[in-house]
């Protein structure tokens, strides 16, 4: 399974036309995905023909969350159901650095039917084998890493060690930009692992007329006249790659 993480209902519709398998619907990307709006959810779910997973976070940074975050996390759960996703991306941690089980079990149930994918505070957790077994004990379907490094690459030990670890309890979802083959070089089942990646461009805004004096971020980079765009040559090619790497 290849899922590809997009910004909106419109990339979504790229990533599937490009050959993705599932879509996680985030918002914001530049603060690594926080919970899309309403229509955004709607119309991907009625336009998609792959599973739509929508990410439930309510803002960047942490994930140690307040009660009234929380309480927002699970009505958005609630809401991403009632629009027919067929999965939320979550993930809840401890001030230790551990899986916080309780909420994950809440929420685990507040979901269900939905599948459900533990996100990359994963890789911020103190222990990825202690975190994989909460996760079991919790009822996550999935969980997302790139081995608690920037890169599959330099997180290779711990991804080879999460998934014999895993055994097969819970699916691996690996991002980073991995090789296959160094993953598969064991006795792995092939149908533990999935794949995750994204493939951002960026274009120039059509727009003719700029007013130079005012900008909406907090960093002067001209950041209003540019608009996100999915590269979706890049996530085929990336995709084919991956499967003929896995293949050989």
């Amino acid at each position: 399974m290849i899922e590809i993480c997009v910004e909106g209902f419109e990339e979504a519709l790229a990533a599937e036309q490009a050959g993705a398998d599932r879509v996680e619907l985030c918002a914001a990307l530049s603060e690594g995905g926080i919970t899309p709006s309403i229509a955004q959810i709607r119309l991907a779910t009625a336009r998609c023909s792959i599973p739509v997973y929508v990410i439930i976070r309510p803002r960047g940074g942490d994930f140690l969350y307040t009660e009234a975050e929380f309480e927002a996390i699970l009505e958005d759960i609630a809401a991403a159901k009632t629009e027919g996703a067929d999965g939320v991306v979550i993930g809840f941690l401890t001030e230790d650095g551990r899986i916080d089980i309780a909420r994950m079990k809440k929420a685990v149930a507040a979901a269900r039917p939905m599948g459900v994918t533990c996100h990359r505070a994963f890789d911020m957790t103190r222990d990825p084998e202690e975190a994989i077994d909460d996760l079991i004990a919790a009822g996550v379907d999935r969980v997302l890493s790139s081995g608690q490094c920037s890169n599959a690459q330099d997180g290779l030990g711990v991804l080879k060690a999460m998934i014999g670890h895993a055994d097969g309890r819970i699916i691996v979802m690996v991002c980073g930009d991995p090789d296959p083959r160094l993953l598969f070089d064991g006795p792995v089942r092939p149908d533990a692992i999935d794949f995750h990646f994204g493939a951002t461009g960026y274009r120039e805004s059509p727009m003719r007329f700029r007013n130079p004096r005012v900008f909406m971020g907090k960093e002067q980079d001209n950041r209003e006249y540019r608009r996100r765009a999915l590269d979706g040559e890049a996530i085929a090619a990336r995709a084919e790659r991956l499967l003929r790497l896995a293949a050989s």
